[in-house]
């Protein structure tokens, strides 16, 4: 079999498209590189779904935490130190068992009226419920960042907005929120980074694959069993999160020279990218 045609088979295999059954022996370099790049695409949708919708939560909890009404910086606050306090291995844990104990037949609720059944299965399928993890895990520590940008904004960026009568929405739209995103950004590309570096954790969790069709460490391993040869199928992964921490920089870089545009080039902060090796 060609390496083309190997990749015609296989590069959509993690999403249901292309050849059913894995290669059984004689594995090629090319079998290897492709299957694994078809996992990629689940970690990519846990770390992009994840990151693209715990930016907006992190906003809220981080406003929420900034603000002097207890009943909303309490709830912040526990949230923030619950998500960040724990294991992410852990959390994924948790959930998947507190997912399993839900009604297999579903949640009924009861409106007056009509009752309606709410099905809860596909919350233990790791595209929903490790999707929810990594949500929540990584909208606590953007949260966190966006804090800490949120109460370095400038004295006198506030006074100008007071005195050109900007207040509220305003204020916050065209004047805190992008000093918050610029003050922020450096570390908020460190947290994209290890988010979509802690997508591989789902490999590990108690989630399935959805029809045991799994993310890049699913095809590592099992490559890696049948040769008894770790030395290249963990390497390709490797390689592979290198390239996508590559674009990461690149987009977040591109991003942030867009929220500097005012500053001379001189004055601009350049992204120093400093990845955790422990959440």
């Amino acid at each position: 079999m060609s390496c083309l045609q190997t990749i015609q088979d296989y590069a959509l295999r993690s999403v249901g498209i292309g050849e059913r059954l894995l290669p059984r022996s004689g594995f090629t370099l090319c079998e290897q590189v492709t299957l694994i790049g078809s996992g990629m695409i689940w970690n990519v949708y846990f770390g992009l779904f994840a990151l693209l919708a715990g930016f907006f939560l992190a906003t809220a909890v981080a406003l929420a935490r900034l603000s002097p009404l207890v009943a909303l910086r309490k709830p912040a606050e526990w949230f923030i130190f619950l998500f960040r306090g724990s294991p992410l291995f852990i959390q994924f844990f948790l959930a998947y068992e507190a997912f399993v104990l839900l009604p297999k037949a579903g949640l009924t609720l009861n409106l007056i009226f009509v009752e309606i059944t709410a099905d809860t299965r596909w919350l233990t399928r790791a595209w929903a419920g490790a999707l929810i993890v990594l949500f929540l895990n990584t909208a606590a520590y953007t949260a966190e960042i966006f804090y800490g940008a949120l109460r370095s904004v400038p004295r006198g960026d506030l006074e100008a907005a007071d005195a050109y009568g900007l207040s509220g929405w305003a204020r916050f739209r065209r004047v805190v929120w992008p000093t918050m995103l610029r003050l922020a950004w450096p570390a908020y590309t460190n947290e994209a980074i290890f988010l979509f570096h802690a997508t591989t954790l789902v490999f590990f969790s108690g989630f399935p694959a959805w029809q045991q069709k799994g993310d890049a460490l699913y095809y590592a391993k099992y490559f890696a069993d049948k040769t008894f040869n770790p030395f290249v199928a963990y390497p390709i992964v490797a390689g592979y999160f290198i390239l996508m921490t590559l674009v990461i920089i690149a987009i977040f870089g591109l991003i942030n020279r867009r929220l500097n545009r005012h500053l001379p080039p001189e004055a601009r902060p350049r992204l120093r990218i400093r990845p955790q090796v422990v959440r």
